[in-house]
């Protein structure tokens, strides 16, 4: 079992279909991911799948033809299923490296944009799948200690 805590800057845009010249702007500050592993292991290297579910900080964001703020959500903390696949390499006693991918399944869902102004606009539909690759080093605490004479 696993929990882990990112902090993130991810960021997506297309274009404004309702405003020519606008756009329609996506951005994720945060993700947890927490999630069961499963996986074979030879000699100091692990390959993993996992599973479970995953919460995300995103906000949605209307620009104005220029890029001026139009409109916004505002920052919605969801929930939803996650899985992925992982490779880990120990190189040290408590040190490893890692490579793993994981793929967040964030239906679109009703959201209500509000102005700068604070006029609230509703009936839109927003959201999608997070997919992404993830570089890890990590160390582990704890674990038997062996005295040697």
């Amino acid at each position: 079992l696993e929990a882990q805590g990112n902090w993130a800057d991810f960021k997506g845009s297309t274009g404004n279909l309702l405003v020519p010249g606008g756009t329609v702007r996506s951005k994720t500050d945060a993700f947890g991911l927490f999630t069961g592993q499963i996986g074979y292991a030879w000699n100091n290297v692990l390959l993993y799948a996992k599973g479970g579910a995953a919460v995300t900080d995103r906000n949605y964001q209307f620009l104005a033809p220029g890029g001026a703020l139009a409109s916004s959500t505002g920052y919605d903390t969801r929930w939803s299923p996650t899985v992925g696949v992982g490779l880990e390499f120990a190189f040290s006693q408590g040190w490893s490296l890692g490579v793993e991918y994981n793929h967040i399944f964030e239906d679109t869902h009703g959201a209500t944009f509000v102005t700068p102004a604070g006029v609230g606009v509703a009936g839109f539909h927003t959201g999608g799948d997070t997919d992404m690759v993830l570089g890890r080093l990590n160390y582990k605490f704890g674990g038997p200690i062996i005295a040697k004479y």
